[in-house]
């Protein structure tokens, strides 16, 4: 089994975890992948599930938050428009996501399909991270069969590291990856889950801190003058009953999350958040005039501000900790954990 952060005696703020410490702490959120890893080709796809409902029919209150557009995903413009997520959330490499985006319609029309629903217009959401570093992404080798794949063995106790999307990516000069982490929050005396899955593949090594300590560069590691960029891409989950605008509040402050591990949003990086409640679902096919929505009192919500935070901070330093060696030509970067044994860290 893996060593996640808290293995290594670390742990990120104070709110307690889901039993998972992962996205799939909210029930119902599921995740898969399908890895490429014949070299060159070092890549593949991660796909969240929002739930056990059709999406398009049953849509999942949803909000996305843009902090520097450095990238090519998909679908986010009709969820910043209406405010609902109908298809599930896939994540690639950049010059994967128009198949990856054609799959999930295939999925989406299959699906409907099996409900006597014609769709005419379905959204994809399909985000990427740039992982020509360590794959030849010209290639293009996600194909459907790898989305079909990833949709189909999505679980509860998924994968973390050098898996799926993260394949291929790195962080902070190190290897990237796929890393998650949850929080739980009490509202009226009842739990609820927020969870936050990434792609991590962004930072400069100079700047890496975990817990507020700054991680110091290896004798064998050379100082650079790296820049900050290739882009992180933050999935938030929460069965929390919010109206997209609230949503929009809170994935905002993914942000702080990144801050906290070293990142400063540079230029050349494209972080991009995307979220959805599995509360208060909107019926497509509603003929009522109106619709009841509970959300919660905005004057709780910092509660919810620390939450998603602190599973930003978390999900990247696992998708980092986990992340196994993946070597491409002379491009083999190091991985967290070797870095961390050999500082001795944190006794160090």
């Amino acid at each position: 089994m893996k060593k996640r952060l808290r293995n290594h005696a670390v742990e990120i703020g104070t709110l307690p975890t889901g039993p998972g410490n992962r996205i799939t702490d909210v029930a119902g959120v599921l995740v898969g992948h399908a890895t490429c890893d014949e070299s060159p080709h070092q890549t593949g796809v991660t796909v969240v599930i929002p739930g056990a409902r059709n999406p398009f029919t049953e849509k999942y209150t949803a909000a996305v938050y843009v902090i520097n557009g450095f990238g090519k995903s998909q679908g986010l413009v009709q969820i910043e428009e209406l405010g609902a997520l109908e298809t599930p959330i896939a994540l690639t490499n950049t010059l994967n996501v128009g198949r990856v985006h054609d799959a999930l319609v295939t999925y989406m029309l299959q699906r409907c399909d099996q409900e006597g629903i014609s769709p005419v217009s379905i959204n994809p959401v399909v985000c990427e991270c740039n992982d020509s570093r360590l794959n030849r992404i010209q290639d293009r080798v996600v194909s459907e069969a790898h989305v079909q794949k990833a949709i189909e063995t999505a679980s509860i106790d998924f994968d973390e590291g050098s898996v799926g999307a993260g394949r291929g990516t790195t962080a902070f000069g190190l290897k990237g990856g796929m890393g998650s982490a949850s929080r739980v929050i009490r509202f009226d005396e009842k739990p609820y889950t927020l969870g936050v899955l990434v792609q991590s593949n962004h930072g400069c090594r100079e700047d890496l801190m975990i817990n507020g300590q700054k991680i110091p560069l290896l004798s064998s590691e050379k100082a650079t003058a790296e820049v900050d960029q290739g882009s992180i891409i933050i999935i938030v989950a929460t069965d929390l009953p919010v109206s997209d605008r609230q949503l929009k509040r809170i994935i905002k402050r993914v942000g702080v999350g990144l801050a906290r591990t070293g990142s400063y949003l540079g230029h050349g990086s494209g972080e991009i958040a995307v979220g959805f409640s599995t509360a208060n679902p909107v019926h497509h096919h509603s003929s009522s005039d109106f619709m009841q929505v509970t959300m919660i009192n905005e004057n709780q919500i910092d509660r919810v501000f620390r939450a998603v935070v602190e599973a930003t901070e978390e999900a990247v330093l696992n998708s980092m900790i986990t992340a196994t060696p993946v070597a491409a030509g002379k491009e083999k970067p190091l991985c967290l954990s070797e870095v961390l044994g050999e500082l001795n860290w944190p006794d160090s």
